[in-house]
């Protein structure tokens, strides 16, 4: 699993639409307002683009709206909002999204498991993290990233560049080929070649490194939800630098570093799968060019060759180095089982493409 880093000097152009700022409680009440008239998603997002909160949004409030209807594009522009407002105060109140009927009983606050079941729900996701690349049919798939930057690390990201791969995945090892770079045709295929940030390892080594038992992860229970209309507990975790085995690498200094990281897990209440999984990097040493590092990656049911798996549908990847950001957003799109003679049109793919949706 590896993160690589490399800040290159952009001209990003000024916004020509003022930020509205507002309290997250307001954002909600539109939010779910979009919701029930069942607003275009691609609408939605941009305006949620034009808006500066003066409160923190937490990733909680994020999910409970998704949960709720809220569409990818505009669940992306969120969480680029919820990265942007992460040193704001706390909301006065606390704010969450009103859940459906159905959700209600299943959010309600529950006494958490008892000692010896969170035990068999830890052991159950373990098993599953460390079969999950045999499980996985041959396939071939498109990964489609946005590259998002700020320079001044005042959070107003804006996007300079779109990479479109072809991702390989045989006997259980993963290829990637770049295919266009901001929609033109690549000169290199090398995914060392894109400039920016570029990250690997989605399909099986996140899901390793954190419940290998060589990594020693601390689990702490933290809530049960209804996530992807599924019933899922939510574990918070933490590895050790010592243990650690996720690599970052700044690209233009090539230092690197295995730092100690802390995250939460998702993991589904009927089969022990995992539905999500986020990384932060903590304790980075004050030598090093990357001062921040954290990742969130997104499972869905997907159907290749007619058989259900549950693949990576979405990730988000975030890099700072003092006030340089760099965000990717990265969606996974247009699975096909793996032959010699399968072909994708990766230049049809639009921007505003969105990616796999969880079988409900």
């Amino acid at each position: 699993m590896k993160i690589r880093l490399a800040f290159a000097p952009l001209m990003l152009c000024a916004s020509l639409l003022a930020q509205q700022t507002m309290t997250v409680e307001r954002l909600v009440q539109f939010m779910e307002s979009s919701i029930q008239q069942k607003e275009p998603d691609k609408q939605v997002a941009a305006y949620v683009s034009r808006v500066k909160l003066s409160e923190k949004l937490d990733d909680a409030v994020i999910e409970k709206l998704q949960n709720e209807g809220l569409g990818p594009n505009t669940v992306a522009a969120l969480r680029r909002l919820g990265q942007a407002s992460s040193k704001l105060a706390e909301p006065a109140a606390p704010v969450v999204a009103a859940p459906t009927k159905a959700a209600e009983a299943t959010q309600a606050q529950l006494p958490p498991p008892p000692a010896e079941k969170q035990r068999q729900i830890i052991e159950g996701a373990r098993e599953y993290a460390l079969n999950y690349s045999k499980m996985l049919p041959n396939f071939i798939c498109a990964q489609v990233t946005k590259q998002f930057a700020d320079p001044t690390g005042a959070g107003n990201y804006r996007q300079y560049g779109r990479v479109v791969a072809k991702l390989s995945y045989y006997e259980q090892h993963e290829k990637y080929e770049v295919v266009t770079v901001n929609d033109g045709l690549a000169k290199n295929s090398s995914m060392e070649s894109v400039g920016g940030s570029v990250s690997t390892g989605e399909f099986g080594s996140m899901l390793h490194g954190v419940f290998d038992p060589q990594s020693a992860t601390d689990f702490r229970y933290n809530r049960y939800v209804t996530f992807h209309k599924q019933r899922t507990y939510v574990f918070d975790y933490s590895v050790d630098q010592e243990h650690s085995r996720w690599q970052i690498e700044d690209r233009e200094t090539k230092q690197h570093i295995m730092p100690a990281y802390t995250g939460s897990v998702w993991i589904n209440a009927d089969d022990f799968s995992v539905l999500a999984l986020t990384l932060k990097a903590v304790d980075i040493p004050s030598t090093f060019p990357i001062t921040e590092a954290d990742s969130r990656l997104d499972y869905a049911p997907i159907e290749i060759s007619g058989i259900a798996h549950v693949l990576p549908s979405s990730a988000v990847m975030h890099l700072r180095a003092g006030k340089n950001d760099q965000k990717n957003e990265i969606e996974f799109r247009l699975y096909h089982e793996y032959s010699a003679s399968t072909t994708l049109k990766f230049s049809d793919i639009p921007d505003d493409t969105p990616a796999e949706k969880p079988k409900q």
